[in-house]
């Protein structure tokens, strides 16, 4: 039993198989598309935002080795 669905990127009718390398995608080219979109944060998954990296320490810590 085969299975269609639509490319998300184009709406291609796609034959889902193990044998389609690009699936759930039509073609390499909206493959390489829709990477481009999420790492050009055009699409995400909403929540809370990432807490920051770099370790910068608010006024209010006191580090008692200084004292």
């Amino acid at each position: 039993m085969t299975k269609e669905v639509k490319c998300p990127q184009c709406g291609k009718p796609v034959i889902w198989n193990k044998d389609n390398p690009f699936r759930p995608f039509c073609s390499e080219r909206c493959k390489m598309l829709d990477l481009g979109a999420w790492a050009m944060e055009k699409h995400y998954i909403p929540g809370e935002p990432a807490p920051e990296e770099g370790g910068e320490s608010s006024s209010n810590d006191t580090d008692s080795s200084n004292m």
